[in-house]
């Protein structure tokens, strides 16, 4: 290894090392030693040292035993008799100073400055963690990119921003260069940041870089399976799993060293714009650790394929860059050119199926005005009919297509869209209009994407969109036909009614044990996925994750276990999971991954259970947050008396039915209510509870915030959950 560089590294480490003394010194005096200390609505402590030390920093006092662990790891200054060619001195050097810098950060948020200020988001909770983990198992994110410093100038920060959002890749960025940020760069060049845009700027001095590599680590744990302290499993799970890489742009610093040292112990590479020594050699990163002096034009395709990413890339002919990370992207009402539906104009979106010969592959048909007919601020009805035909394409398929519109639009870049159905509402921006953007461009996108994502199913896409207010009315009317015929056909299914279920292993690279089994009645934990959606995807990737079960002889109906099922879950968890209840969450119930959008959690004084949603992150009545549960839950466990699962499924027929289903519910938050309440009234009509009423009866964030005070508002409702026999 480069002499310099561990030279850099090493003199960076004690430069931080010094900073979180003084820093905790600081905190101490102020606060006192036992004051605690976490990053706001996380549940891993300070997440790199403990993922890799098993030590739970709870206080300041905590931090204290941390410094004593950097300066063993702190290697002596090196000169020529010490130098060593090899990586270990600086990867120790590097591993203290993100210790170090975790001190630092945590300090911040107890006697500032706050990292979270203005642009700057500080660390991730968990909320988000889990919402973007999915994408790192699915490879729509295929890793991040650590951005340290600035470009040198805007339009550079701005190409290169765009760039890896068209790769799929996460940027996370920290630190300044030359008095201003990446960050900062890409504000003034009208980009918008933040986890939805995939463009993260976690803060401006180079000890935020903690906040990428604490999410890398949190990653391992909450996700891989990786045990706290476990650090080697925790660094592989890292080299193999999360596809990063640092970016400096500007001058190094030895504090930007001894950083980047800490990331290649992860097996995250440096690539550089500035001319600093190279560490070619592989070993523990993948290929070469630290590659430099490559022009902007260049540095991200050579990040790509120093750190090994294999990335899918489809380019459709259309004036405007498509990626998933846009589709975060807003487009506000002086930004946009034009727009069509969402109440203010008639509005569908159909996929209809065809015979093979009645519709032309490619075709795209625009029936009335388009977008340059215009003026900014206008507004047009808008019909989307997609018109599909191929030897496996199935009518139940046509909802599964359908709900990716909204998906495929919003990867366009200056394309805004919400809702489905008749109720949909699409946006198109100045800076779309002005390169050019037509309504024969959503056509061109429709049709490139259904082929790239279903072409085990779809061989021809034709496309038709109509501005017509007439031909809209009439189309729609048809539209609104189908879509009551599907309401009805989906409503009646019940898993009485098929003999295969399907599971879903999609998040076993984050959870090895997790096998979900999908039925008409119950979807996918994570909201994502429906019966048909998985019968969709087995038609579509027949070897893939959504594997058709045959539910063989019943075991107990009430629980609902089936002999086939069980030796499938068995089979699937790699013997860990021997059993598995799709209706009770007591009595062997179904695993959890992490990427639920709820919680279910007995409350056993009240004889009933909380549910809490992802969004809520407040203290919940069973003393846990959110986050707190979910590391219990998750991570492909078996835990009685707690289930993750998706909303949609609160009022499913199925749900806990072994337990008495919905009576047993006795708190949720207001959030929660509201948005599944229109159902929720409905099914608890259909089961003679009073509708409304026995949703008044339910407490909430407003009216209980203890096990005892859920009690006490429970047993003055009258709740029904209190005449139901013990739960255990």
């Amino acid at each position: 290894m480069s002499k310099i560089i561990a030279s850099a590294a090493i003199r960076g480490a004690y430069k931080i090392a010094e900073q979180a003394e003084e820093i905790l010194n600081r905190a101490i005096k102020e606060k006192g030693n036992d004051c605690p200390v976490e990053f706001p609505n996380t549940g891993y402590f300070m997440p790199i040292i403990y993922s890799m030390t098993g030590r739970e920093v709870r206080t300041l006092a905590d931090f204290e035993e941390v410094l004593k662990d950097v300066k063993d790891l702190l290697p002596p200054h090196v000169d020529d008799d010490l130098w060593v060619p090899y990586l270990g001195h600086a990867l120790d050097a590097g591993m203290a100073t993100l210790f170090a810098e975790e001190v630092i950060e945590g300090c911040k948020y107890l006697i500032g400055p706050n990292p979270v200020d203005g642009i700057w988001l500080g660390a991730a909770d968990d909320i988000i963690l889990r919402e973007r983990g999915i994408q790192f198992v699915d490879g729509t994110a295929p890793g991040f990119a650590a951005v340290v410093g600035s470009a040198p100038d805007v339009e550079t920060a701005v190409t290169i921003a765009r760039k890896l959002q068209e790769r799929f890749l996460y940027v996370f960025m920290c630190g300044h260069y030359n008095g201003t940020t990446f960050s900062e760069q890409l504000v003034e060049g009208g980009v918008q940041l933040g986890w939805e845009t995939r463009l993260v700027p976690f803060g401006r001095e180079i000890t935020a870089a903690i906040y990428s590599l604490g999410f890398a680590s949190r990653a391992a744990l909450s996700f891989g399976g990786v045990q706290a302290g476990d650090f080697r499993r925790n660094l592989l799970y890292n080299k193999n799993r999360i596809f990063a890489f640092v970016m400096p742009l500007g001058e190094v610093t030895d504090e930007w060293y001894a950083t980047a040292a800490g990331a290649i112990n992860y097996g995250f590479p440096v690539i550089a714009d500035s001319d600093i020594p190279q560490i070619l050699p592989t070993g523990v990163c993948t290929y070469e650790h630290v590659v430099s002096n490559i022009p902007h034009d260049q540095i991200v395709e050579k990040s790509i394929e120093v750190r090994g990413l294999k990335i899918k890339i489809t380019k459709i002919d259309i004036p405007v860059s498509v990626s998933p990370a846009f589709e975060g992207e807003r487009i506000r009402k002086e930004e946009m050119h034009c727009e069509f539906g969402g109440q203010r104009t008639p509005a569908f979106e159909w996929v209809r199926t065809r015979e093979i010969n009645e519709i032309e592959d490619g075709k795209v048909v625009v029936k009335g005005p388009d977008v340059d007919t215009l003026k900014a601020g206008g507004k047009l009805p808008l019909g989307i009919l997609i018109e599909v035909a191929g030897r496996k394409m199935q009518p139940d398929f046509e909802p599964v297509l359908e709900r990716q519109v909204h998906t495929f639009l919003n990867e366009a870049q200056g394309l805004w869209h919400m809702g489905q159905r008749d109720i949909n509402w699409v946006r198109i921006s100045n800076g779309a209009a002005k390169a050019g953007f037509k309504l024969e461009h959503i056509g061109k996108l429709l049709h490139a994407k259904y082929h790239d994502e279903y072409s085990s199913i779809i061989d021809k896409v034709q496309v038709t969109l109509c501005t017509d207010e007439k031909e809209v009315l009439k189309l729609r009317e048809q539209a609104q036909a189908v879509y009551a015929e599907r309401d009805a056909r989906l409503e009646g299914m019940q898993d009485e009614d098929v003999e295969t279920y399907y599971s879903c292993t999609l998040c076993q690279s984050f959870a090895p044990n997790h096998v979900c089994v999908v039925s008409p009645e119950r979807p996918g934990l994570c909201g994502a996925y429906s019966w048909l959606d998985c019968r969709a995807a087995h038609e579509i990737t027949p070897s893939g994750p959504n594997q058709p079960i045959n539910k063989g002889a019943c075991i107990e109906p009430k629980i609902g276990q089936w002999e086939r099922v069980n030796e499938f879950v068995q089979r699937a968890s790699g013997g860990n999971i021997p059993k598995m209840s799709q209706y009770s969450m007591i009595t062997d119930p179904m695993t959890s991954c992490g990427c639920f959008e709820c919680i279910a959690a007995i409350l056993p004084m009240t004889g009933g259970i909380m549910i809490v949603n992802r969004e809520y992150a407040e203290m919940t009545p069973c003393g846990m947050k959110f986050s707190t549960l979910a590391g219990t839950v998750g991570g492909g466990n078996q835990t009685p008396g707690f289930i993750g699962h998706s909303k949609h499924y609160i009022n499913s027929k199925k749900f806990i039915a072994a337990e008495g289903g919905i009576r047993r519910i006795v708190w949720m938050p207001t959030m929660l209510k509201d948005d599944i309440k229109d159902t929720f009234i409905k099914r608890a009509e259909d089961l003679g509870l009073g509708g409304e009423e026995f949703l008044k009866k339910i407490s909430d964030e407003t009216t209980a915030t203890t096990e005892e005070e859920v009690l006490e508002f429970i047993t003055k409702a009258e709740h029904p959950a209190m005449a139901l026999e013990p739960m255990f």
